[in-house]
């Protein structure tokens, strides 16, 4: 299961500590009730607000100390999501009887050294800042672009996830009946030196596309991206707008082909189940409150594989 950023915030998308806890306390009811239902569960998440936080502490800090790195944001956000998320999780099974350990895996996903998002960073993160505040970041290393109106942003790459590197470690986890917490955020993005040792580097990884990865590494029948809406819908925001039910992958490629969904908020979502569904298993994008109802085929959008001839 893939928590989405509403899963992890206030619905006014406040990232207080309070507003995190409870958003998450939400969540975990629902979680717990999957697992109530005899469902083995492995659980990664979004990290967009706490990251933003600290980039936020590092802009205010940077004439004074040098920025934490991103790697380093990433590895700091998994590990406070998730001791929240399993402090939640251990009530919330716990009123249900159930005696189930959960456990939190500080996780790094493998990136190609050479993606071609290294040489052009585009994806925008942190808010906008004057010229002369970007500067002093600038003269860190970091790259900023300006946006016409608005100011000046960060913008860092944003390679495609290639091996979860420490799934190994979730797997005896889960094996040992463990509910599992990793690669928040998309994981910790690391390449791989040419000496074969292993370095954190300054990307943004999208956690949808990790989850699907995720998944197909442990052998799961059903990936769930749960988010703030029940299910995908064609002609977004139109008179014709249509939700979208069960359909094959390959329904699913040509009906992204024709929408275009949006690569900053359905579009990687849509992608995720998608490639979970050709490698064999079923990907439900749902909301929260409908996760069990989707997990049993009841609603949200399921990508299923194609049918056996």
């Amino acid at each position: 299961m893939a928590l989405g950023g509403n899963a992890m915030t206030s619905p006014d998308g406040r990232a207080r500590v309070s507003d995190q806890q409870q958003a998450i306390t939400g969540a975990c009811v629902h979680i717990a009730d999957l697992v109530g239902r005899g469902h083995d569960v492995v659980i990664t998440h979004g990290n967009g607000p706490q990251v933003g936080n600290l980039l936020l502490k590092n802009e205010l800090a940077a004439a004074e100390v040098p920025p934490v790195p991103l790697d380093w944001c990433g590895a700091s956000t998994q590990a406070t999501i998730g001791i929240t998320v399993m402090d939640a999780l251990d009530v919330a099974l716990a009123r249900l009887g159930i005696d189930k350990p959960t456990a939190t895996l500080v996780s790094r996903t493998l990136v190609d050294a050479d993606d071609p998002g290294f040489a052009r960073p585009t994806k925008p993160i942190g808010r906008h800042l004057s010229r002369d505040d970007a500067q002093v970041l600038i003269d860190h290393g970091q790259h900023f672009v300006e946006v016409p109106g608005k100011g000046w942003r960060r913008v860092v790459a944003s390679p495609e996830p290639v091996e979860c590197l420490d799934a190994p470690a979730a797997d005896t986890l889960l094996g040992a009946g463990y509910v599992v917490v990793c690669s928040g955020g998309g994981g910790i993005p690391t390449v791989r030196r040419s000496d074969g040792s292993l370095a954190g580097v300054e990307a943004v990884i999208d956690k949808d596309l990790t989850a699907s990865l995720v998944a197909r590494h442990i052998n799961a029948d059903v990936l769930v991206i749960a988010t703030d809406v029940d299910h995908a819908v064609t002609d977004y925001g139109t008179d014709h707008e249509q939700p979208i039910g069960e359909v094959t992958a390959a329904e699913m490629r040509r009906i992204a082909e024709q929408q275009h969904f949006a690569a900053g908020s359905m579009g990687p979502k849509i992608e995720a189940v998608t490639r979970f569904a050709e490698h064999g298993g079923t990907g439900v994008i749902t909301s929260l409150g409908n996760i069990s109802d989707a997990v049993g085929g009841r609603a949200g959008t399921r990508v299923v594989p194609a049918p056996r001839t």
